[in-house]
């Protein structure tokens, strides 16, 4: 599958379950798509950025391992997504990584996952964190800084700050991952002692 094949059969791919997870199997059978498939998602402009992003969600969540040949492209551009529908998928997607490597401890991730890919993730889940970003997007960087404070040590303590700082004003939603995420620093800062 070539880019501009990729490109034009992402007109068909609309907010559809059933749309996404065709497509996204499409992309798990022929795994080197996926470089196709981040390439259109980091041309944030392009009205097309947002399916390939639903598109790369769906498809590393069927086949976590698709995206780790991708570490370095995905971690490095990662911060250029700021429309909505396509920022969603990619903090998405970082909490999918977290999860595997420091949850499930898979062992591909654990070893194509690297500080490097962590820092990215880490400096953009902070930015999206303190910019106007919808709940979402919030929530899922809240997971994902929560499994890397387990291992960087200064990130739960400036998470707790962040959500305590936005927990008055934020959502019913926000306020609800606030909680869950503080239970979990609470357990994990106990199971440390």
């Amino acid at each position: 599958m070539t880019l501009n094949e990729l490109y034009k059969d992402l007109d068909y791919v609309n907010h559809s379950r059933e749309k996404r997870a065709y497509y996204a199997q499409l992309i798990v059978d022929n795994p080197e798509a996926l470089r196709h498939v981040l390439e259109i998602l980091f041309m944030v402009d392009d009205p097309r950025s947002n399916r390939a992003g639903w598109l790369a969600e769906f498809a590393i969540k069927e086949d976590m391992t698709i995206i780790l040949p991708h570490l370095d492209y995905f971690t490095t551009h990662m911060h250029t997504v700021y429309q909505d529908s396509a920022l969603r998928p990619v903090a998405k997607i970082c909490e999918y990584l977290t999860t595997s490597y420091y949850k499930h401890e898979h062992p591909e991730t654990k070893k194509k996952l690297l500080s490097n890919h962590k820092n990215h993730i880490t400096e953009c889940g902070f930015d999206w964190l303190i910019t106007d970003q919808k709940v979402a997007v919030k929530a899922y960087t809240m997971s994902t800084l929560y499994y890397l404070g387990t291992e960087i040590d200064w990130i739960h303590p400036e998470l707790q700050r962040i959500m305590e700082d936005g927990y008055h004003t934020g959502s019913a939603a926000f306020k609800a991952r606030c909680r869950h995420v503080n239970k979990w620093i609470k357990k994990f800062n106990k199971l440390q002692s």
